[in-house]
């Protein structure tokens, strides 16, 4: 047996409060928003009345305190997968806007299409399908859940649609604590849904993580 679908669930609000871009640092968990944006995300799983199998996450504080609430209300163990973690960055622990505008790090935008500030977008690409393929494997019955991060979870969109991987960051359809799910059908993984539990809670939250 083979999972039925994956969700691919991104976490919900970070607290940072210096809005810096947080990557890879520790020390970064959810807000109360986003605590709530996470429980909204896994009360939007368990009303789908499906049955689950696997709950994987990023070992990364954010994505673990947002699989919390899944755990509880599904009935499962997280289990880590560094496949499924946030690219490092080059900008991480800085303030973007000020960053950009310092010469020491242009050489770290010199080349989008890497991207050059940080890991490789068919890096990432890699990575996120090696964990789904495995999700799907070794779930007996049932889906697989994976919570994620924002670029890894567009990545895996992009390659899946055909489209280029080079993008404009500003412009990604993967908020906080949404959930983009996958099935299988022959030998590629197709994306079937799109949904956004946690839109409620969005007005005002600060979503500066990633580049």
């Amino acid at each position: 047996m083979v999972a039925a679908q994956i969700h691919l669930v991104r976490h919900g609000e970070v607290f940072n409060p210096d809005r810096v871009l947080y990557g890879r640092l520790p020390g970064f968990g959810l807000s109360e928003r986003g605590h709530k944006m996470a429980a909204a995300a896994a009360n939007d799983l368990l009303a789908r009345d499906r049955k689950y199998g696997t709950l994987i996450a990023s070992p990364l504080q954010r994505t673990q305190e947002s699989a919390a609430p899944v755990a509880a209300l599904l009935g499962l163990t997280p289990v880590l997968d560094e496949r499924v973690i946030e690219p490092h960055n080059h900008f991480e622990g800085k303030q973007m806007r000020r960053a950009v505008l310092n010469p020491r790090n242009w050489p770290a935008l010199r080349d989008p299409n890497l991207p050059s500030w940080g890991e490789p977008y068919g890096s990432i690409v890699t990575r996120m399908m090696a964990a789904i393929e495995h999700a799907w494997k070794t779930t007996s019955s049932g889906d697989a859940v994976i919570v994620s991060h924002q670029l890894p979870i567009w990545m895996v969109h992009r390659y899946l649609a055909d489209e280029a991987l080079r993008h404009d960051p500003r412009k990604r359809r993967c908020a906080l604590s949404s959930i983009t799910t996958l099935e299988k059908v022959g030998d590629r993984f197709v994306e079937v849904e799109y949904r956004d539990p946690a839109a409620e809670l969005a007005a005002g939250s600060l979503d500066v993580g990633a580049v």
